[in-house]
């Protein structure tokens, strides 16, 4: 049985990528609640899936290492055979080196399949958007904004992953009045029962994402139930069955992306089980749609206690004004990026991590510690210099007397 792969066991089967901990830390990215499909399965070590395939990552400083364990071919969660490529459809941008085409041979155009080398990295820095440079958007949002400044401090290397349509919006379908460990192991009950394998390290099973085509069965509802979704079952398979018949498969989320905003989120919001706040998220963390800030109660209270916002004041749920208001109000603070930066602050908020800041408090402590030891301490060397000053004069007018 094969094992998951630690770096520490050497890097002849890893490869790797030039990435800094301050434009990507895995730990908060991928433990935030924006995908619930990986795990920490060793220090610093997370395994999960992502186009069609199962990885392990981690990082060193300045390094982004990963290991791939299946063929890139596998049939992906839309039932097509997925390559690396598959993730970068609808993004308006032509990725190097996914297809290439020799001359003809025999009147028929031969595609030749890239380097895989190549290909993993461009899903890489396709999947985590390393090519926006997170370091210059904190410097912005740090000057507009003084308490993210604060924040940024702990929290660095917060990136907004760009996953697969289909994945986010039947993830997200998934969270509603949920907590992120609940809604990792219902999506991972959602893969291991309607998902294709891939493979299966030490004693877990690696499925690929469910086809729509899956989803969408009549018999999903019932089986879903049984696997403690509630009423959430139906609204999955309903949504899926309504993109088949209505949009015509997966092909409509994709196009999606390079809609105006407001578009995607109300085409989404027609789906059964989407509100305004899935429909953020599917259009913020997969749509491409930087500005969108996904706003819950938790969002909420951070908007008032944090910022003083006045939006819903006196109000005790969350309208779809309450909603925009907010979202406007942080598209206003941050800029472009809104959602982005929003993802920091939420991610900072989070129970599981604010051992984080606890660690930075007690840093801080220690500091001023050192600082003031420091200063007494050349206190102290001032005051005995000036008391052997005064003995040296003390002893010349003895003598001189």
């Amino acid at each position: 049985m094969s094992q998951h792969a630690l770096l520490s066991a050497g890097t002849k089967s890893w490869r790797s990528l030039a990435c800094s901990r301050s434009e990507l830390r895995l730990d908060l990215t991928l433990g935030c609640g924006q995908s619930f499909r990986w795990r920490e399965t060793g220090d610093g070590h997370w395994t999960g899936v992502m186009g069609g395939r199962v990885w392990t990552l981690t990082q060193t400083d300045d390094t982004l290492w990963y290991h791939t364990y299946n063929s890139p071919n596998t049939i992906g969660g839309d039932g097509r055979k997925r390559s690396a490529g598959s993730l970068l459809q609808g993004s308006g941008k032509r990725s190097k080196g996914v297809i290439e085409v020799k001359e003809e041979e025999e009147g028929e155009p031969v595609a030749v399949t890239p380097d895989p080398d190549r290909k993993e990295e461009e899903l890489l820095n396709d999947y985590f958007q390393l090519k926006v440079k997170l370091g210059d958007l904190y410097r912005d949002w740090g000057a507009a904004d003084p308490h993210f400044n604060s924040i940024a401090k702990i929290f660095t290397g917060v990136r907004m992953l760009r996953q697969d349509p289909t994945e986010c919006l039947f993830s997200f379908i998934c969270t509603s009045n949920n907590h992120i460990s609940r809604i990792q192991g219902m999506v991972e009950r959602l893969c291991q029962s309607l998902g294709t394998p891939l493979c299966q390290l030490d004693q877990t099973s690696y499925h690929d994402f469910p086809s729509l085509h899956a989803l969408a069965d009549n018999s999903v509802e019932a089986r879903l139930r049984d696997l403690g979704f509630g009423y959430r079952a139906r609204f999955l398979q309903q949504s899926a069955r309504q993109i088949l018949d209505s949009h015509g498969g997966p092909h409509w989320l994709q196009g999606l992306r390079s809609a105006p905003y407001l578009q995607a989120r109300d085409a989404l919001r027609t789906l059964p089980g989407v509100g305004p706040k899935v429909a953020d998220c599917v259009c913020l963390m997969s749509l491409e749609k930087a500005c969108v800030v996904p706003v819950d109660t938790h969002v909420w209270q951070i908007a008032k206690r944090d910022y003083s916002c006045a939006a819903g004041n006196g109000q005790k749920s969350l309208t779809d004004k309450v909603h925009r208001q907010i979202g406007d109000f942080f598209r206003q603070l941050w800029g472009p990026y809104a959602g982005w930066a929003h993802s920091v602050l939420f991610c900072s908020d989070l129970k599981k991590f604010q051992k984080l800041k606890e660690t930075h408090c007690l840093k801080q402590e220690e500091e001023k510690k050192k600082v003031k030891i420091k200063v007494e301490g050349e206190g102290m060397t001032k005051k005995i210099k000036k008391m052997c000053n005064r003995k040296v004069k003390m002893c010349v007018k003895e003598e001189v007397g």
